[in-house]
């Protein structure tokens, strides 16, 4: 459906033309969808934010081309795509979310060619980096961005580090492939992403000792819902009482869908994509889905929630729900959803258990 107004919006960032003019939008266009947290479907305001962000992300990238044309540097040399992860890759950002990013590039012929076109694009990727976190992006603590050599490679290079990842299946390698899951580029030349995602798939897809490690990462993090119904708040400190909605609702749902998309080969990444994507694929029952959707959008909402004001009026995650906020009329449909994510971490255990084996 056509909508006149967040178009225009989104025309005004495309041809902006510096980080101040993109910083104001950003907080402009927040401020406005903060007012509509707590009365518009969760689904247009996440929708929303997610065009925001995906065009400030864009235009911040072609400001950096032009910035590396007057540097000296020229235009990028070959074919490139900016890479998200983590929830940019799901499109499921926040008011606040982190810089999660790599980068991809055509490969080199020669290695002249190989020095020069590494030199290129982590220049270029340092340039977008800042830029990003002057528009209020933190930069992610785990290092996975696309400023780090490690995460900035030809295609060859990429596909060589997931082969190696498959191969050697430690805790680390595979976390690397699950944050690689969730990729999404937001910028370039598409083909190149599709070639890693095809890489990604084909040694998954045959891999069972991968997909058990992969179970023993996604059921990390519990829902914090007590064998009685209770809920698992925070025991001490200052958020006593609170209750993490990221690492005791949200992220054990993300995590649930994605090991069951990856089990079945599907390549969507948002979380609602993938429940639909194993709906209509027969792996999940209309009621299934219907109680996933649900609930996944219920957290989706208590994340935007869960945020505060920063000195510089910056938005920070908190990811948790103050004891206050757990109001009486909160708590029932939170048992609720939560109870569905319960069942969904059994049921993505048993799914995986059946195919791949594992205690």
């Amino acid at each position: 459906m056509s909508n006149p107004p967040r178009e225009k919006r989104l025309l005004d960032i495309a041809v902006a033309e510096n980080l101040e003019q993109l910083r104001s939008m950003r907080e402009s266009e927040q401020s406005r969808l903060s007012a509509k947290i707590s009365f518009s479907p969760v689904h247009a305001v996440v929708d929303a934010l997610n065009h925001l962000h995906d065009a400030l992300i864009a235009r911040t990238i072609k400001l950096a081309e032009i910035e590396m044309a007057r540097l000296g540097h020229g235009a990028p040399p070959v074919p490139y795509a900016y890479l998200l992860f983590g929830s940019g890759g799901r499109s499921e950002q926040t008011m606040c979310s982190d810089q999660d990013s790599g980068l991809v590039y055509a490969n080199p012929a020669d290695e002249e060619q190989a020095t020069r076109y590494r030199h290129y694009y982590l220049r270029l990727a340092e340039i977008i980096v800042q830029s990003l976190v002057a528009l209020g992006y933190p930069p992610c603590e785990g290092n996975v961005i696309a400023s780090n050599a490690e995460w900035c490679l030809p295609i060859s290079e990429w596909e060589s580090k997931i082969d190696r990842w498959f191969t050697e299946p430690n805790w680390e390698n595979v976390r690397y492939l699950l944050i690689a899951a969730d990729v999404r580029p937001i910028a370039g030349h598409v083909a190149l992403a599709d070639q890693l995602k095809d890489r990604f798939f084909n040694d998954m897809l045959g891999n069972p000792i991968i997909a058990q490690r992969m179970l023993e990462n996604t059921l990390r993090h519990k829902v914090l819902l007590g064998f009685f119904g209770q809920l698992l708040r925070e025991p001490y400190g200052d958020d006593a009482g609170s209750l993490d909605i990221k690492y005791g609702a949200y992220i054990p749902m993300v995590n649930a869908f994605r090991l069951l998309a990856l089990r079945s080969g599907i390549r969507e990444t948002s979380t609602l994509g993938r429940i639909a994507a194993l709906r209509h694929s027969g792996l999940l029952t209309i009621g299934e889905a219907e109680t996933a959707s649900q609930a996944f959008s219920f957290f989706l909402r208590l994340r935007l929630i869960a945020t505060i004001a920063g000195e510089d009026g910056q938005m920070i995650g908190t990811g948790k729900i103050s004891r206050a906020r757990l109001t009486k009329e909160l708590m029932l449909p939170l048992k609720k959803a939560l109870k569905a994510g319960k069942f969904y971490q059994r049921k993505v255990e048993r799914e995986m258990k059946g195919r791949f084996g594992g205690r």
